[in-house]
């Protein structure tokens, strides 16, 4: 009886009518779209990056709050965005990189669809603010489902375009709810920064999350694509790669040709990173990355997880680009011919370099007791350094960058060091780990983010590898100091150096600084009368002048203290005494016998009128009183020293300081003993300090080489060629 009323059920079910199909709405079919083109928070910014990429900036900034799903902005220099343009600027489908759909056979942009603006309006509240050039301001507009909220307003802009992505998915729950690990997507977007930065190396990247104070990545533009790597993914990566080249013309099978860095033997890691770009596309191929573990598992099993870089380049018309609703990825003509021939050239590669490996060690410091004479030991080369390349002799480089100490000071019978100079070389290494982390701290403020774009684009290439790659040797006077860059020796200005970096890094760390506290608050008034009793001004009537110069500075100063100690760490309170002032290096305190000519250059140099020269006058002042100047006590070490001969009265009442008769107990040795502990603790600054620093934050303006700041002294490959004549 069941198993007949069933059976009747089931014949009611097919009886029923076949379910109507029917016109979506427009809303629904977008958000259905939008859903696809924006998978989660990395999808927008690879999107937003590309955008910027077509629109040939120079600098790429991201900033990201929440894993994404807060915020998403996005900034460039680029050439931004018409403001005709701007009202169908988020529409589906509209875009300026084709016209037909035969473009797509010789397109060499980014974006082609015209989905990807549209889908985040959709999924999410978008405003953009852009800038062309000869525009005397920007356009700021909302969009929304596609559409502006309302016109396009008149605002202040910098150069380029700002794409600001709110709230991402706040009308897809369920896509949310499975996003709700912000810390596994920015994870993703700083990689994909990351990526972006080592093809793109012409461009400077950056990606910090809000709010922080310094970025995750930055990266500066470099022609080295090592380079870029080594600043990226770090020395231990791009030490141990190698290059790998593969190239195929012929006309009637596959043409393209492959650039590219792969590790070697000596590489370790726990999973395979792989970065491939196809006609300047990042994108994936699963087939080329299986193949190449194949050829790695086969010939190093013990590196089976390489790092890999490649660059592939292609006839547009032999890569199809719309397979994929994200482009992440490509189909090629010839596809398996291509990655057989690539294969063939990474195996060709790792066997041709598997025949020795390389051990990186650290070595200890030389005990103090220990003669500089070497030992056998000492002399005794193994078997397998032997088998290795030689280095033409006039190109052989002794030195070691990584060395903290200064060559000429193993020359030197220096006292014991203090514990607080045994410590010192381990703060260095963990302050410039810190710092190589999080190399820059980015600000809100257009003007200052202005300054630093300047410092980027002013950027020297060549001095700037001499100062990353270079070995401190000592000080050759008390203003010049010996750099050694591979076979060159170098004499650079200390004080036009660390006058540069302090402003640069005045800069970076605005609105951030750490402090300095003063042991007493120190009266504005007295430190300006101290600077202007400096100058040539003697008369009471000229005494009057300064007192009055003084008390005008001081109630401007007064007037800005909000702005110093919010932006730049300098806390003066409302009677005009200054207490605190900022940290610019970490370990550096300024020599305070500058302090009277700041406080005073605060008050006299700078505009307080325009907002850009105001902050760049600031930290110029800054820069200057920071700077490694020498100290206002003579060298005594040299000539100076007779400077500290006591003085004494000869019969008619004047001073005999050339007395022959007079001998070193007539030294003022305390005012000598102050004047060595001043030198001496410069010179550490400069060698701990300063110079590692520079290695790490400095960027050198195109100035430096022509200034004098850097020149070159000696070249090895030069002086054998003299020799050899002689």
């Amino acid at each position: 009886m069941e198993i007949d009323e069933e059976h009747e059920q089931t014949l009611k079910t097919h009886a029923k009518e076949p379910p109507k199909i029917h016109r979506l709405e427009e809303s629904v079919v977008n958000r259905i779209a939008a859903g696809e083109v924006i998978q989660r928070p990395v999808s927008a910014v690879k999107e937003l990056v590309e955008n910027s990429l077509d629109a040939s900036s120079t600098s790429i900034n991201v900033v990201v709050k929440d894993g994404g799903l807060k915020l998403i902005q996005v900034s460039d220099d680029g050439h931004g965005i018409s403001y005709e343009d701007l009202p169908i600027l988020c529409e589906r489908h509209t875009t300026s990189k084709l016209s037909v759909f035969e473009d797509l056979q010789s397109i060499k942009s980014m974006g082609f669809r015209g989905e990807a603006l549209a889908s985040m309006t959709y999924v999410a509240h978008v405003t953009v603010t852009t800038i062309t050039n000869g525009q005397l301001h920007g356009y700021r507009v909302s969009y929304k489902d596609g559409v502006m909220e309302s016109e396009p307003k008149p605002c202040a802009a910098v150069k380029g375009t700002q794409m600001m992505i709110e709230n991402l998915f706040y009308n897809m729950t369920a896509r949310r709810k499975t996003l709700q690990n912000s810390a596994d997507d920015y994870a993703k977007i700083v990689d994909l920064i990351c990526r972006f930065g080592v093809h793109h190396t012409n461009v400077s990247f950056s990606c910090r999350k809000h709010g922080a104070t310094r970025a995750d990545v930055h990266t500066v533009a470099t022609p080295s694509r090592l380079d870029a790597i080594r600043s990226i993914y770090g020395v231990s990566v791009a030490r141990d790669l190698m290059e790998v080249t593969a190239l195929d013309d012929d006309q009637s099978g596959s043409v393209f040709k492959m650039h590219g860095y792969i590790s070697n033997s000596n590489y370790s890691a726990k999973k395979i990173t792989m970065v491939l770009f196809i006609n300047d596309r990042l994108v994936d191929c699963t087939s080329l990355k299986r193949a190449i573990e194949v050829v790695y598992a086969a010939t190093l099993p013990r590196a089976s997880k390489p790092f890999i870089y490649m660059s592939i380049v292609l006839p547009p018309e032999h890569v199809d680009i719309n397979i994929h609703p994200t482009k992440r990825e490509v189909s090629l003509l010839n596809q398996e011919t291509i990655i057989e021939k690539i294969q063939m050239a990474v195996e060709s590669n790792l066997r041709n370099t598997n025949s020795a490996r390389t051990f990186h060690t650290q070595t200890a410091e030389p005990s103090q007791s220990v003669p500089l004479s070497s030992s056998k030991e000492a002399n005794y080369q193994s078997p397998s350094a032997s088998k290795q390349e030689k280095v033409p002799v006039h190109k052989m480089v002794r030195t070691d960058i990584t060395d903290p100490v200064g060559r000429m000071h193993a020359y030197l019978q220096d006292a014991p060091l203090s514990q607080h100079e045994r410590k010192s070389g381990l703060n260095t290494i963990r302050s410039a780990v810190r710092h190589r982390r999080n190399p820059r701290e980015t600000a809100d403020l257009t003007s200052v983010q202005q300054l630093l774009s300047e410092i980027d684009n002013n950027c020297h290439s060549g001095l700037l590898d001499i100062v990353k790659q270079s070995t401190y040797v000592g000080m050759a006077d008390n203003v010049l100091a010996l750099l050694q860059h591979n076979t060159s020796l170098y004499l650079v200005n200390v004080v036009n150096l660390s006058k540069e970096l302090m402003y640069q890094q005045v800069l970076r760390r605005f609105a951030h600084f750490n402090a300095i506290q003063l042991s007493e608050p120190a009266p504005l008034s007295e430190l300006m009368m101290i600077a202007l009793k400096e100058e040539d001004m003697e008369s009471k009537a000229d005494e009057v002048m300064k007192q009055n110069i003084a008390e005008m500075n001081v109630e401007l100063l007064k007037q800005k203290i909000e702005m110093l100690q919010d932006y730049f760490g300098i806390l003066i309170d409302q009677r005009g005494n200054l207490s605190r002032l900022p940290v610019i290096l970490d370990q550096y305190t300024p020599n305070m016998d500058h302090l009277p000519e700041f406080v005073l250059s605060l008050g006299n140099d700078v505009d307080w009128e325009d907002e850009q020269n105001c902050m760049q006058s600031i930290s110029a002042s800054l820069a200057n009183f920071y700077a490694l100047h020498p100290p206002l006590l003579p060298n005594p070490s040299g000539e100076g020293r007779q400077f500290y001969k006591n003085r004494k009265q000869t019969g008619n009442g004047e001073e005999n300081v050339n007395d022959p008769r007079e001998s070193e107990d007539n030294l003022d040795l305390e005012l000598i003993s102050e004047a060595e502990t001043a030198w001496a603790q410069r010179e550490w600054s400069i060698q701990h300090v300063l110079f590692p620093s520079l290695r790490l934050f400095l960027k050198p303006p195109k100035l430096m080489a022509t200034n004098g700041t850097f020149v070159q002294v000696a070249s090895l490959e030069k002086l054998y060629k003299i020799f050899e004549r002689c």
